[in-house]
C-alpha cells in the first residue's frame, strides 16, 4: 500500500493547501470530506502564508541578483586600490615621492607592501584610507599619482560601498521574510495533516486503489514503496 509523505517544501505545502481548498469549494459543503472549520481557517491562512511565501522569495531573489553585482564591484574596487598602491610604491621607488607619504594612508613609510585585501571589510577599511590619505597628501602639496587617478578609484570604490550596503539591507529583509515563514509553517503542517486525516477518515471504507484515487484528488500525496516500484517493474 503507497505511504503518504506531508509536504516538506514551501511549494508543496502551498500547492496542499490550494488543491483542498479549490476541490473543496466545488463540493456540496454536507459532501466536504474535512471538517467546516479546516475550510474556514485554510480561506483565511491560505493567503497570508502564500503572500509571505512569494515576499520571502522576491526578496532572496532580489539579494542573489545583488550578490552577483557586488562580487563584481568587489573585484574592480580591489583592482584599482590595489594598483593604486602598487604606483605609489613605484613613484616612491623612483624617487618621484618621498616614502614619508605612505603615512597618509595608514602605512608604515618602510612598508612597501600590499595590504590584503581579500575581504569586503579589508576593502572597505583600506579603500576609505586611500581616498582619504591620497586627498590629504594632495592638499599638502603632493603630486598627483594618474593610472589610476584617485577619482577614478573613488568611483570604483563608491560603487562597492553602494552595493554593498544595499546587499546587507536586502539580506535583513530576506532574514525577516524567511522568518515569517518559518513561524507559519508549523501552522501549514498542522492544518494539512488535520485536512489530510478527515480526508482519509471519510474515504477509508473505499476499495483500496479507489480510496487513493479519492484522497489524491483533494491533494493527498503517496508514494510507493521500494517493493511496489519493483512490483510495478514487472508487471510491466
Amino acid at each position: 500500500m503507497p505511504y503518504r509523505r506531508l509536504p516538506n517544501t514551501d511549494v508543496a505545502r502551498l500547492r496542499a493547501l490550494q488543491t483542498a481548498r479549490r476541490k473543496g469549494s466545488m463540493d456540496n459543503p454536507f459532501e466536504l470530506p474535512y471538517a467546516q472549520k479546516w475550510n474556514l481557517e485554510i480561506q483565511a491562512f491560505l493567503p497570508q502564508f502564500q503572500q509571505a511565501v512569494e515576499r520571502y522569495n522576491y526578496s532572496k531573489n532580489q539579494q542573489a541578483q545583488t550578490g552577483k553585482i557586488l562580487s563584481d564591484q568587489f573585484r574592480m574596487a580591489r583592482l584599482y586600490i590595489s594598483h593604486f598602491i602598487q604606483v605609489l610604491n613605484l613613484c616612491i621607488l623612483r624617487n618621484e615621492i618621498k616614502p614619508t607619504a605612505r603615512q597618509f594612508f595608514g602605512m608604515d613609510e618602510d612598508d612597501k607592501s600590499i595590504p590584503e585585501l581579500t575581504t569586503e571589510q579589508q576593502l572597505l577599511e583600506w579603500g576609505e584610507k586611500v581616498i582619504k590619505g591620497e586627498e590629504q597628501r594632495a592638499a599638502s602639496g603632493g603630486t598627483r599619482i594618474y593610472n589610476p587617478s584617485i577619482a577614478l578609484v573613488k568611483v570604483k570604490y563608491e560603487q562597492f560601498v553602494f552595493t554593498y550596503n544595499t546587499h546587507k539591507d536586502q539580506q535583513k529583509i530576506t532574514n525577516r521574510t524567511h522568518d515569517k515563514v518559518s513561524d507559519m509553517r508549523n501552522k501549514a503542517d498542522q492544518l494539512i495533516l488535520n485536512i489530510w486525516n478527515d480526508i482519509e477518515a471519510k474515504f477509508q471504507e473505499l476499495p483500496s486503489e479507489n480510496r487513493r484515487i479519492k484522497c489524491t484528488e483533494y491533494g493527498i500525496i503517496y508514494f510507493l514503496r521500494k517493493s511496489e516500484k519493483e512490483e510495478l517493474k514487472e508487471a510491466k
